[in-house]
């Protein structure tokens, strides 16, 4: 029986262990200030290879964005603009900083939050704009940018999924006030767990490294309200590995995404991803949309490429504001963004990563035509 080809899987070898060896031969696990030496290794490397002046090492994407929220300064009572069709981390961030999300609607062909819909989102109590580059494929940020620079309103992107993506020819990482890193081991590059928050903002970023340390500006002198989100010694020591191998496996992404929509072209029941002109997509995930699906559908697809051991996946099968929590706080009823509950009932992803060999491509794409067909 054909092996299970899984949705992602963390990629690591004989150098991650390595480094990993070394550290623990230190002795250095951890710092109080939050910056080892392997982190600030790691944080230098990341913001050279990024583009960006500051790199913030994080214990997760959550708490990358959660950071970046408190740096923003953004309290009870205000909002932030977010999209419904992303992880739930996205928008529970929101929550742990004290604000209110308002949901804007997304792109029925990236996916990705629309910008109309932002505008028509922001109010006088919007504090900050969370756009989502999911997938890997980034958000119209010029757009989003210059309706949140009419307003002096501060964008947060969230890239968990899309390291190595560019816009307008330059890294994602440079197209917002602050940026925001996932390296869970779904991820293009993982640390096991952990985050990064990048900047080219002095403010930002000193205020960033004073909330991960408890906002202690120095030992036992707080400052602000802080968190316990340093990343480990481990963890930056992998991190400094992978940062090293991600533009190999962005390149074998990227052939493979090649590769499966050449052979699923012409099936007239998939709408498969598109890279609009001015953004290369960072291919953490490949999502395909069944035109005309019901979510019943969709999930007998799915049951079936399970079957024949093919891990297709739903993201996400939920939007956060039908979610049970999310609709028992705000109180949101169904209907609000149609293109996103659109999307959620259609979409499923199916496996690209650097492990994904040129046959598994052919086997999926044979067999989701049989499916579909």
């Amino acid at each position: 029986m054909r092996e299970l080809i899984k949705i992602n899987e963390a990629i690591v070898g004989r150098e991650e262990l390595d480094a990993v060896t070394e550290v623990f031969k230190t002795g250095v696990l951890s710092e109080r200030s939050g910056s080892g030496p392997k982190v600030l290794e790691f944080e230098g490397a990341f913001a050279k290879s990024f583009g960006v002046k500051h790199a913030i090492a994080v214990s997760s994407g959550t708490a990358a964005l959660h950071a970046a929220l408190l740096a923003a300064d953004v309290k009870a009572g205000d909002e932030v603009v977010v999209p419904s069709f992303t992880y739930v981390a996205t928008v529970n961030a929101v929550l742990l900083a004290g604000a209110r999300p308002i949901f804007a609607d997304i792109d029925e062909e990236t996916y990705c939050v629309r910008s109309d819909s932002v505008e028509d989102a922001v109010s006088r109590k919007t504090k900050a704009i969370i756009p989502v580059h999911l997938y890997g494929l980034p958000a119209e940020m010029k757009s989003i940018m210059e309706i949140a620079g009419r307003e002096g309103i501060p964008v947060i992107a969230d890239a968990a999924q899309a390291h190595g993506a560019t816009y307008n020819d330059k890294n994602v990482a440079c197209t917002a006030d602050m940026t925001c890193f996932s390296f869970y081991g779904s991820k293009n590059m993982t640390t096991g767990e952990g985050g990064m928050v990048v900047t080219d903002d002095e403010d930002y970023a000193e205020s960033l490294r004073v909330i991960r340390m408890q906002g202690e500006e120095r030992p036992n002198w707080v400052v602000k309200l802080g968190h316990n989100y340093c990343m480990s010694e481990v963890a930056a020591a992998i991190g400094v590995v992978q940062l090293r191998k991600l533009l190999s496996f962005l390149e074998k992404r990227r052939e493979n995404s090649n590769l499966l929509s050449e052979a699923l072209r012409g099936s007239g029941r998939l709408a498969l991803p598109k890279e609009p002109e001015g953004m290369q997509h960072a291919w953490n995930l490949y999502t395909v949309r069944l035109k005309g699906a019901n979510a019943g559908r969709r999930a007998k697809v799915v049951e079936k490429l399970m079957a024949k051991n093919i891990e297709a996946i739903v993201y996400y099968e939920t939007p956060v504001h039908m979610l049970p929590y999310y609709k028992q706080i705000l109180s949101l009823k169904r209907g609000l963004l149609p293109a996103t509950e659109r999307a959620s009932r259609q979409v499923f992803s199916l496996p690209i990563h650097p492990k994904v060999s040129g046959e598994d491509i052919e086997y999926m794409a044979s067999s989701l035509k049989k499916v579909v067909a």
